[in-house]
């Protein structure tokens, strides 16, 4: 049986190589979720497994933020320019919510989307003290 101290240092040590192969990362990724780790995603940074939604499964994104400056040409500018483009993480709109999953009632976080459409089974609230 091998350790969580020597489980988390193998996937320290795999995390921060060069270039690590696929398949090492997968089981890296694996073992970490297995113990309670953040995994690590395909361009190598870390996200906390706890920020996915437990039905759609809908994970942080990476994405660009961008900066601009000026008056947009239709409102009689000479139009917007890009000043500066930096790295942005998209984080889901996790909600932590009470659900029924397998006939008991669970506090589970679920994105706004999978609420709003209805993939979520509501507990019917009963009246505290009610004979």
């Amino acid at each position: 049986m091998v350790s969580r101290m020597q489980c988390q240092s193998w996937f320290l040590n795999q995390s921060r190589s060069d270039r690590p192969d696929l398949a090492m990362r997968l089981v890296a990724n694996i073992l970490a979720t297995s113990i309670g780790l953040d995994a690590v995603s395909a361009q190598g940074r870390s996200f906390a497994v706890s920020m996915q939604c437990e039905i759609c499964g809908k994970k942080p994104a990476l994405g660009n933020q961008i900066t601009r400056r000026g008056k947009a040409k239709y409102l009689g500018g000479v139009g917007r320019k890009v000043t500066g483009i930096s790295r942005r993480k998209f984080m889901p709109n996790l909600q932590r919510i009470k659900t029924i999953r397998d006939g008991t009632v669970r506090r589970i976080r679920v994105c706004t989307q999978c609420i709003r459409s209805g993939r979520v089974q509501r507990p019917v609230k009963t009246k505290p003290f009610a004979n």
